[in-house]
């Protein structure tokens, strides 16, 4: 009997210690953040900087990696993945296919959006680049190139591993990637129901449809991280990219997210965009090879013969020299000086970029298909057709004298004056003093849009601002006029 009050005193220990235990848990892994995602700018943050465990946020840059290969003509929607062994095995949440079956992509990319599947994300990795490992590197190098420092990528799922670590800032960052990069695809994320086989899942945020806005996009739960939430959300003029990670239960961190909206969608900027669009150069824009197509995959013709002189999708995919021999009409080797023929590669490089890994996005569809489209609704006309008077024009020099610097070239003049307005009000403090303008040219038939400022003295002040815009993750190339 006289050892009860030691018994009691410490059972009180234990209880006092698991009462201060608990928080602390729930405070390592909790941080939240809201972005302006018309400005960039923060309007709320808590331990947005703090290493976390991302879970099945992991699978946004999976589909981000995807979305990059579809752009590139490389995988459609009606390419079929094949289920190895090692897929096969995850364990849930999965679709269970069997392995040597195989899957559309688009069913990929719903099973991914909607129910998470560990399976199919391993699926996409190992088609994509042949191993988890391989591709954990890529997404490792595409983070760096969107800015998320402060992230490291060991699997493609989220799947627990204890040095996979993200933060609410770099899960933020993601998010509005894939919104800028991705325009076309990034409506995947508000699929609210996949069927597969028998079975129909419902989207694991169930934010979509119940909270006025919310687009998508991902969530995430494993024991370690507790319950995580990115979530794009548009009302009227007003747009914001929320995060919070570490919820104690679902319901707490759907409550946590719906406060953060209500509190700070009020407080996002209206009007036009002043922040720079998070499109980087992820190894396939000028200086850098070109990809090569993969053994077994058949892309659809990005160019037809009529475009560029023969088919994109030819079994020379990645050669540059493609590109370059056919956007520089009436080449000749000699009489031309240095300055001319870096200025003609540039021409190249533009079409390269658009035929393979497109640098830039608006708010039309995807440069890429719409660059396809027509390619593909012109190969039945392979006569030649004059030249128009605009086309005509873009073939004389400039008039403007000195160097200039050019952010992109796109399909359409409607695509290059949003463009062109979107730098000028992000990076206006580059380009403040110069004349920014449009100028059409032809390559092969297609008429490109180039978006460019001029006014720069020479090849040392714009190429300065060229740094400075590629530090704000904006595509530039200094060009002699």
């Amino acid at each position: 009997m006289r050892r009860l009050p030691s018994i009691a005193f410490a059972l009180a220990v234990v209880l006092s210690l698991l009462s201060v235990a608990a928080p602390a848990s729930a405070a390592e892994r909790y941080a939240a953040l809201v972005v302006d995602a018309k400005s960039g700018e923060t309007l709320y943050e808590r331990y947005a900087d703090e290493p976390r465990y991302p879970a099945s946020l992991t699978k946004m840059m999976t589909l981000y990696i995807l979305f990059e290969e579809m752009s590139a003509g490389r995988v459609t929607l009606d390419t079929q993945f094949t289920v190895s062994k090692y897929a096969a095995s995850m364990p849930p949440s999965k679709l269970g296919i069997p392995a040597g079956r195989t899957i559309r992509v688009e069913d990929a990319i719903k099973a991914l959006c909607v129910k998470s599947a560990n399976d199919i994300a391993v699926v996409v990795a190992e088609n994509i680049e042949g191993s988890v490992e391989a591709f954990a590197r890529r997404m490792n190098r595409t983070a760096r190139a969107i800015g998320m420092s402060r992230t490291t990528f060991n699997n493609p799922n989220g799947l627990p591993d204890p040095t996979q670590k993200t933060t609410a800032r770099d899960m933020a960052r993601l998010g509005r990637a894939l919104q800028d990069r991705f325009p076309r695809y990034f409506a995947f994320f508000s699929t609210r129901t996949f069927t597969w086989g028998r079975a129909t899942y419902r989207n694991t945020n169930h934010l979509l449809g119940t909270v006025d806005g919310v687009e998508g996009i991902k969530t995430g739960y494993t024991r370690a991280s507790g319950f995580n939430l990115v979530t794009s959300v548009k009302r009227g003029d007003r747009r914001i990219v929320a995060v919070v990670l570490g919820g104690a239960t679902s319901a707490s961190r759907n409550a946590h997210m719906k406060q953060l909206i209500a509190d700070y969608l009020p407080d996002a900027s209206r009007g036009k965009r002043t922040a720079p669009l998070l499109i980087a150069d992820t190894g396939a824009i000028s200086g850098t090879p070109l990809p090569r197509i993969r053994p077994g995959y058949e892309p659809p013709a990005l160019l037809a013969s009529a475009e560029i002189g023969r088919p994109a999708a030819d079994e020379a995919m990645g050669d540059a020299v493609v590109a370059v021999a056919s956007a520089v009409p009436n080449a000749r080797p000699d009489g031309i000086g240095g300055d001319q023929i870096a200025a003609r590669i540039m021409a190249a490089q533009e079409v390269a970029q658009l035929a393979y890994a497109p640098a830039v996005s608006s708010s039309h569809d995807d440069p890429i298909a719409r660059l396809a489209e027509l390619a593909q609704s012109k190969a039945a006309h392979m006569q030649p057709r004059p030249r128009t008077a605009a086309e005509a024009a873009s073939l004389a020099p400039s008039s403007r004298a000195g160097w200039q610097i050019q952010i992109a070239a796109v399909p359409s003049r409607e695509d290059a004056d949003a463009l062109l307005e979107k730098v000028s009000g992000s990076a206006r403090a580059i380009v403040r003093d110069r004349e920014p303008f449009t100028m059409p040219v032809n390559a092969g038939g297609t008429t490109l849009y180039r978006v460019r400022f001029a006014g720069f003295e020479g090849k040392d002040e714009a190429r300065a601002a060229c740094r400075q815009l590629k530090r704000q993750s904006i595509t530039c190339l200094a060009v002699p006029n």
